[in-house]
Order: C-alpha cells, then sequence, then structure tokens
C-alpha cells in the first residue's frame, strides 16, 4: 500500500478537512489571505491532519469535531514552516518558492502568527480544556526545539542525544499531539490515550529521522528542495554525527569544519565520507526501529481499518523518497 492509496482511503474525510481549513484561513487582510492558502496549498502530504482523523476513527468516533482538530494541526504545522524558511533563510519547500522568497520574511513571520492565532481560536471552540492543554504545550515544545535546533547550528559537537532532543520536541511533539487527541475526542481510557501518544511521537521521530538521510541520498527533485541544505545551514544531524563518530580524525576534521562553515563548498566530500561510514544505513536503522515501537503501541488499539491505516503509515513513513 502506498501513502496515495492511503490517501484514497481517506479522501472524503480529508475533503472535510479541507473545507474547514479554507473556511478558517478567511481573513479580512488581503495578503494574510494570499500568503495563507499559498502556504497551504501548496502540495504537502497533510500526514498530521489525517493522523487526527485516523486516530479518531480508530476508536469509532462519530461526529465531526475531528475535522476542526485536524485543520488546527495543519495549520499549527503551516505556521511552522513559515517561521522556518525565514529562519532557515530558505528558498525552496515542496518544489515550490518559499513564501518568505516571494512575499518577504516579514509576511511570512506575520502570517505564520496569525495561523498561530487562528489555531488557538479554533481550540477554544473544541471547548474542551484537555485539547487546550495539549496543544498549547504542544506550540511551546515545539518552539523551545526550534531554538534548541537554532543553538545548535553551526556547532559540531552537538551528541547524538542532543540531536534526538531537538527532534523530539521539533518534529514528533505535534505527530503525537495529533494521534493523541482522536484518543482524548473519545474519551478513551488512559493507557488508550498514552499509546496513541507514543505511536505518534515513534512516528515522528522515524519521519525525520529519514528526512535526515533524505537530506544526503535524495534528488532535488524527489525531495523539493535543495540536497544538502542542511549541511548548508550549519545542521549537525544524525548522518553526520555519526560519521564524524566512524569516520577517521582527517574526515572527522572536514566534516566538523563544513558545519561551522556551511555552504555548499564541501558537500560532495561529505557525501563521500557519509557513504563509506555507514551513516545513512545507520539512521534509516534508527528510523526503522522507531516506527516499528510505533506499530508495538497499535496493539493497545481495538482492530479496524483506521489502526491498518496507522500501521501502514508507520512502514511507508521509512519506505520514502520525499
Amino acid at each position: 500500500m502506498s501513502f496515495d492509496d492511503v490517501m484514497a482511503l481517506c479522501r472524503a474525510d480529508m475533503q472535510s478537512v479541507d473545507q474547514v481549513i479554507h473556511q478558517r484561513l478567511s481573513s479580512d487582510v488581503a495578503l494574510v489571505n494570499q500568503l495563507s492558502h499559498y502556504i497551504v496549498n501548496s502540495g504537502g502530504k497533510r500526514l498530521r491532519p489525517l493522523l487526527a482523523l485516523l486516530s479518531a476513527k480508530a476508536f469509532a468516533y462519530h461526529g465531526d469535531m475531528h475535522y476542526l482538530l485536524a485543520a488546527i494541526v495543519e495549520f499549527i504545522h503551516t505556521a511552522t514552516l513559515l517561521h522556518d524558511d525565514v529562519v532557515d533563510e530558505s528558498d525552496l519547500r515542496r518544489g515550490n518558492e518559499t513564501a518568505n522568497a516571494l512575499f518577504g520574511n516579514a509576511a511570512s513571520v506575520l502570517v505564520g502568527d496569525f495561523l498561530y492565532s487562528r489555531a488557538f481560536e479554533m481550540m477554544v471552540d473544541v471547548n474542551d480544556m484537555r485539547v487546550m492543554q495539549i496543544l498549547a504545550s504542544t506550540t511551546n515544545v515545539i518552539a523551545e526545539g526550534e531554538v534548541m535546533q537554532l543553538m545548535n547550528v553551526h556547532d559540531a559537537e552537538t551528541t547524538e542525544q542532543n540531536y534526538l532532543q531537538v527532534i523530539h520536541c521539533k518534529t514528533a511533539k505535534l505527530f503525537e499531539a495529533a494521534t493523541r487527541l482522536g484518543a482524548v475526542l473519545c474519551k478513551r481510557s488512559e493507557k488508550e490515550e498514552l499509546a496513541m501518544a507514543a505511536y505518534g511521537r515513534y512516528l515522528g521521530s522515524a519521519f525525520q529521522l529519514i528526512d535526515d538521510v533524505m537530506d544526503y541520498s535524495s534528488s532535488s527533485e524527489q525531495m523539493g528542495k535543495n540536497v544538502g541544505d542542511d549541511l548548508a545551514e550549519g545542521k549537525p544531524t544524525l548522518p553526520l554525527i555519526y560519521a564524524m563518530q566512524q569516520g577517521t580524525a582527517e574526515q572527522a576534521a572536514l566534516i566538523r569544519s563544513a558545519i561551522e562553515k556551511g555552504g555548499y563548498d564541501m558537500i560532495d566530500e561529505v557525501q563521500a565520507i557519509i557513504r563509506q561510514t555507514g551513516a545513512l544505513e545507520y539512521t534509516v536503522k534508527m528510523a526503522q526501529q522507531q516506527a516499528e515501537l510505533a506499530i508495538a503501541e497499535l496493539a493497545a488499539v481495538p482492530e479496524s481499518e483506521s489502526r491498518m491505516l496507522l500501521e501502514n503509515i508507520a512502514r511507508l513513513s521509512v519506505n520514502r523518497s520525499h
């Protein structure tokens, strides 16, 4: 089963989420409408809102509040993308020009703020304090993760533990919230809620690990962004950390210099060292372990088509090229 197959089975529900997204994007300010619609319609997987839907459906939810929760999750994710691209000075995402490249940094930051504030406005409509607590905590942790990542930029001494903490906060936390919310909405037991939260957390970690692998193994066309962007931005991701640990002193020194300087000048040499040290295989193996842990958590969830789709998404997360 491919990700397209999963989306096809969920098409009607995702269309309902898209309706909520477009209704709630509406603003009296023309630039807000223009920029927010640009980023929301720019070809993302809609994976996080899909997880919120499937989590609720896995517990046989009947109602339409899960559409609102899924839209909230997508707004939070989109806001982080707008802010990330400004911080990283990115000019390409999903094969399109980034919003900051088209509209400028100031507009991107402010529209990101609009999406965050609109998401919190929508949370109030859910009228559930647990939902508010989870999403408020999530946005806080994501922001902390972004700051931690910023502190690690150009720092070749970043450890594997530091790296894993960053991806837990900046990526896995929103996956965790998306899957946890379905159980909360359905008033499930604490055991089931924690299992769904853990599923999302492991899945998000696996997803980010593969993203970091692809930065050194895929083409720009496959990824929709420039190859080597992480290195150019001075981000010490796991393939680099492992390659420094396993390589010769000379190889480690070259990668250290590349991280500290940033840019694309050493990308070919760094990619060669990453291949020689097995750094990509190591990172993929860790991603596969995280995906298996995610699948194991689903044992606490009743058998259903939705649970089967969640299992498939975990497997697909580590077998993709974009």
